[in-house]
């Protein structure tokens, strides 16, 4: 595989419909949100699903969730001790190498190998970086009571009833940004051919996705748009290209609530603006 040579940029546009993005714990699970309104869904759960898709492209992933899991080990440790030659390395340099080589997300993003009783204690600074996605306007959240009424264990009388809160985005729209560093990509060994599975994840972003706070089709992929720059160390910095984007509501339009027929193009506009030599590969979701 040829390591990247070309710094790339992107940026995603994605709608939320009824679902919550991401439930934010601290506050209820109610989804999260900035002090003046606007909709977040924080850089880790972007890359959490980035990591499924991933896996579902059937590529050895390190941090995997308990329900994404594709192997029978049951923590970090377990996974990286499953591998020979990092049991027995003890350079942390070495260590990083055989780590990056071994794991996708690892040499995508970086990793902290640091378990308790270890001698050895390795950071990985990974190539992609990914920004938190904020709501291009503040968001409305409707808060609706549950009621869980199922005996789980067999008595003499039904248990009493279960009472809780779900929350839900009726509707949003959320742009995050992100780039591919290649000086970091050398370090990790991060090559053209990862950059393209972390393209493909984008586009794909919310397939095999779907719980009870986020149904099948409530979270879709607008837009993918895809700079990539014709050297190392890139044409314009990641901000410059970044705040070429613009994602407006149209004036005069309302925006259809809850699961109404929505389509991008008819409530917003989408503009970028232009860059000498460098013009962003354009995607729909699927």
């Amino acid at each position: 595989m040829s390591i990247l040579a070309n710094k790339i940029d992107f940026a995603v546009v994605l709608s939320v419909k009824n679902a919550n993005p991401n439930g934010d714990p601290l506050n209820g699970n109610r989804p999260r949100e900035t002090y003046d309104g606007y909709g977040e869904i924080s850089d880790v759960c972007i890359k959490r699903k980035i990591r499924n898709r991933l896996l579902d492209m059937g590529l050895p992933v390190f941090v995997q969730s308990d329900d994404k899991r594709t192997d029978s080990f049951k923590s970090l440790r377990e996974r990286a001790d499953s591998i020979e030659e990092l049991k027995k390395e003890k350079d942390p340099e070495k260590f990083a190498q055989i780590a990056c080589k071994t794991w996708i997300d690892v040499r995508s993003f970086g990793q902290v190998f640091a378990f308790k009783g270890e001698d050895v204690s390795v950071g990985v600074r990974g190539p992609v970086s990914i920004h938190p996605a904020f709501s291009v306007q503040p968001i409305d959240i409707s808060s609706i009571q549950i009621t869980k009424s199922v005996n789980s264990v067999t008595g003499d009388k039904k248990s009493s009833d279960t009472m809780g809160m779900k929350h839900t985005v009726p509707f949003g729209v959320y742009v995050f940004y992100g780039s591919i560093n290649c000086q970091l990509a050398e370090k990790t060994g991060f090559a053209e051919e990862d950059a393209e599975y972390i393209h493909k994840a984008l586009i794909t972003l919310f397939e095999n996705d779907c719980s009870s706070a986020r149904p099948d089709g409530s979270m879709e992929v607008c837009r993918v748009y895809w700079w990539k720059h014709n050297c190392k160390s890139g044409q314009y910095s990641s901000a410059k290209v970044h705040r070429t984007l613009h994602v407006k509501p149209k004036e005069g339009k309302r925006i259809p609530s809850g699961g109404l027929p929505f389509r991008l193009d008819d409530y917003y506009d989408i503009t970028v603006d232009s860059l000498d030599g460098l013009t962003p590969d354009v995607y729909n979701g699927i």
